[in-house]
């Protein structure tokens, strides 16, 4: 695409000027051991291993579940570690939006779960149907009953889309329809609607549901890559770009975060609405519903629609006793862990890792590179019979991309408090530093994640 952005335009920048900032040179610099570090792949210094015959059943197969199942191998001699997972193809999810805004290939962020898998790992390749805490079991799809002493449950999200009438996810990619959440395919597909309704200009109606969210910070990545790209093509000034807000008067529930993302948009001419909350898609006839309080149904006519689903907890755990019976947690199902620990409130051979813990935040990866070593510690503690003694913050990190060749690195605690890690990244203001480490260095400190080293 050419580029036809004007000086006046206060979304103007480039990747070329962002790399000659002197700050971001600057900031590269000092970051460098601090990324060297991050992404290498060398094991920490660990004390010697417990002894143990306990039966150890990790349930999920994503970052958490692999993880864990790499630290515990090398944490512990003689436990039987099993993996419940049907999934064979591993994939990147944080590089969804990379892909669905036309960043990056979609075969970046496929790869195989196999490949990480420590050795002597029982891998059975089905579904967890039900769990039965009550007599340490698990339930399979297929039937089987597998008896545990200990439980690691890192089932991620259920993307619930029936709640979205008429909705077809493998529509994504036709009639203007995207979703960067269900699957690699569907981030690509999501980036030729996109590349469609850019060329021509027009209304791009963005969304986001009111529950909890793996990558919060997804439907605003997508809101402002989708006004660059317009920026880009030219179309921009026969377009507009409006989010809608299911949530009371909110886009993100970090303050600091909110805000100045709501500046920016106000300065970059993108429109918010809130107690919008996408309730029907008419695909062909390119309109979306929205319920709103206290009133009838708006329909919107789009020309572009991201459509981000409401999710909960997996029907496995939703209906066991794992889940949160009583708060706001409840409806989700979410796995009832003490959020400091991860150790579940009521069974105390159970841990969560990663999407499906009732936590007050925490749906990324880099939640789970943070929790992931503390709940491997907290199990190990608890198998040798002592207390679980290590405490999780509620560590989450969402580079929000701002526009091609800038984004914001913003990292927060549970408390909403913004807790900055790495210098020459200033969580408020955008740079290509925080670009670069979106789209060049946060992969390969995942997979460090994965295989237990980082």
């Amino acid at each position: 695409m050419g580029d036809t952005r004007k000086s006046r335009d206060p979304g103007q920048h480039t990747a070329t000027q962002a790399m000659a900032s002197r700050r971001d040179v600057l900031g590269l610099a000092a970051t460098a051991p601090l990324v060297a570090g991050l992404v290498s792949g060398a094991s920490p210094v660990r004390a010697a291993k417990l002894s143990t015959k306990a039966h150890i059943v990790i349930v999920g197969g994503g970052l958490g579940g692999i993880a864990m199942a790499n630290r515990l191998s090398s944490m512990l001699d003689g436990a039987r570690l099993t993996l419940i997972d049907a999934k064979q193809e591993h994939n990147y999810q944080p590089g969804y939006t990379l892909v669905g805004t036309g960043i990056w290939p979609v075969e970046k962020v496929i790869n195989r779960n196999a490949d990480y898998h420590p050795s002597g790992l029982n891998w059975i390749q089905e579904m967890a149907a039900g769990f039965d805490p009550q007599t340490n079991t698990v339930i399979t799809a297929g039937g089987q009953k597998v008896r545990y002493d200990y439980l690691v449950v890192a089932t991620g999200t259920h993307q619930d889309w029936s709640l979205i009438e008429g909705m077809d996810v493998q529509a994504i990619g036709s009639n203007g329809l995207g979703s960067v959440y269900p699957s690699p395919q569907a981030a690509l597909n999501t980036w030729k609607a996109m590349q469609a309704f850019t060329a021509r200009g027009g209304e791009a109606v963005m969304t986001l549901p009111a529950t909890p969210l793996k990558c919060a910070g997804a439907p605003l990545k997508l809101t402002f890559m989708v006004r660059d790209r317009l920026l880009q093509a030219g179309t921009l000034g026969k377009s507009k770009v409006t989010f809608h807000s299911a949530l009371k008067d909110s886009i993100f529930g970090v303050k600091p975060v909110n805000d100045n993302v709501l500046e920016r948009w106000g300065k970059l001419g993108i429109d918010v609405v809130y107690q919008h909350r996408l309730k029907a898609v008419d695909i062909g006839g390119r309109k979306a519903t929205f319920a709103v309080p206290d009133a009838p149904d708006l329909v919107v006519p789009y020309d572009f629609l991201h459509a981000v689903p409401p999710m909960r907890a997996p029907d496995a755990v939703r209906n066991s006793d794992l889940a949160v019976k009583q708060g706001p947690m409840a409806a989700g199902g979410w796995l009832d862990v003490d959020k400091a620990t991860l150790q579940h409130k009521r069974f105390p051979n159970v841990f969560g890792v990663g999407d499906i813990n009732g936590t007050p935040r925490g749906k990324t990866a880099a939640t789970i590179k943070k929790s992931a070593p503390i709940v491997a510690h907290n199990l190990v503690e608890v198998i040798a019979g002592r207390q679980a003694n290590e405490q999780f913050d509620g560590y989450t990190s969402c580079p929000l991309l701002i526009r091609e060749g800038s984004a914001l690195l913003v990292e927060f605690d549970y408390e909403g408090r913004l807790v900055p890690s790495l210098p020459g990244i200033e969580p408020l203001q955008d740079s290509f530093l925080a670009w670069l480490m979106k789209v060049r260095l946060l992969k390969p400190a995942y997979l460090s994640v994965l295989k237990g080293h980082a």
